[in-house]
């Protein structure tokens, strides 16, 4: 039967023998009086978080710590993504399997089989290792660590278990999301110089969420011509944080209109040129676009007027545009020259 004491070295040992994964923890030295349900209610503002520490640590909890004993606090981390990257590429990267894309997807509230977009953050989960006991199963795990017995099936697609019921001893990774860190907690993990994007760790994630729920209003401020509010609304947006490309994009668009509505052509020309950078595909179609608009774009750098980037041949219809020599109808010989 396994004692305390083995279930302690065998935490230690899947430390050691385990592929490395690059999940995150900040380290942090103990002083007099700390407690592992201490430092979880002050880092993570929940004593529940101790379960983490613990099993992180290999140590005993509700005991006082060794002053001077160095810990690891686990976090969750962040990436900004880039052109090209996919769950899958950033699951083989940060969870170790391009399998795993579904616990990444998931971690940020969709579905692996949506795109990820170039620009957002996406939180990364940290890959706690667990050395499964007597009597454990998937259900009381998930419970244990992960908050919900209902994420039973994430423990078990995240180590291919395929079902199986787990035996004494196993050694399991479990993709923890939930470990949001107290004004404390950042405090300290930057004192223990292990914030992966430094102090602004997050903002981005942060106004892009930000970004999703407000774009719908500013859409329909646009649409019902309020355009002092539109303009409010979305230079907040744009000032908040890094956005995802498309929400850029959809943003400079709708402030486009908005400062074309209202006659700033510089504010309006700046505005399309941030579309056009964000969403480089979307054409200056002269049907679905009015004159003020293919106007305010016209010119910008590079050459762009009309068509999608890199496209400028075409121009916009217009009664007025005089007729081009070459394209003029020859003169029949009874017509005077």
């Amino acid at each position: 039967m396994l004692t305390r004491g083995h279930l302690t070295l065998l935490v230690v040992l899947a430390a050691v023998l385990a592929p490395a994964l690059p999940s995150h923890a900040f380290p942090y030295v103990a002083k007099r009086g700390d407690t592992l349900a201490t430092l979880s209610l002050r880092f993570y503002g929940r004593v529940d978080r101790e379960k983490i520490l613990v099993t992180a640590n290999g140590v005993e909890g509700a005991v006082a710590l060794m002053p001077g004993m160095r810990l690891e606090i686990p976090t969750v981390s962040y990436h900004r993504v880039s052109q090209g990257e996919t769950w899958e590429t950033l699951a083989d990267h940060y969870l170790g399997d391009a399998k795993r894309a579904e616990a990444l997807a998931l971690a940020n509230e969709t579905m692996p089989w949506l795109p990820v977009e170039t620009g957002r953050e996406v939180v990364v989960p940290y890959v706690l290792r667990v050395i499964a006991g007597p009597g454990d199963s998937t259900p009381s795990l998930a419970y244990s660590f992960l908050g919900h017995r209902d994420d039973a099936y994430v423990v078990d697609r995240f180590n291919s278990l395929k079902g199986r019921a787990l035996k004494s001893g196993d050694v399991l990774l479990l993709p923890v999301t939930d470990l949001a860190l107290t004004d404390e907690g950042a405090d300290a993990a930057r004192e223990g110089l292990a914030l992966h994007a430094g102090e602004a760790a997050g903002d981005a994630r942060d106004a892009q969420v930000r970004a999703d729920a407000e774009l719908p209003f500013l859409t329909r401020e646009v649409r019902e011509g309020r355009w002092i509010a539109a303009i409010s609304r979305g230079s907040q947006l744009v000032g908040a944080g890094p956005l995802s490309d498309p929400q850029a994009g959809r943003v400079h668009r709708l402030l486009l209109e908005a400062y074309v509505a209202l006659d700033e052509h510089d504010l309006a020309r700046s505005a399309c040129e941030e579309w056009r950078r964000a969403d480089p595909e979307s054409p200056l179609d002269p049907i679905e676009l009015s004159p003020k608009i293919l106007r305010a774009c016209a010119g910008l750098a590079g050459g762009v007027r009309y068509g999608t980037i890199g496209d400028d041949s075409a121009a916009p219809p217009s009664s007025a545009a005089p007729v081009a020599p070459s394209a003029a109808r020859p003169a029949r010989p009874s017509e005077s020259p």
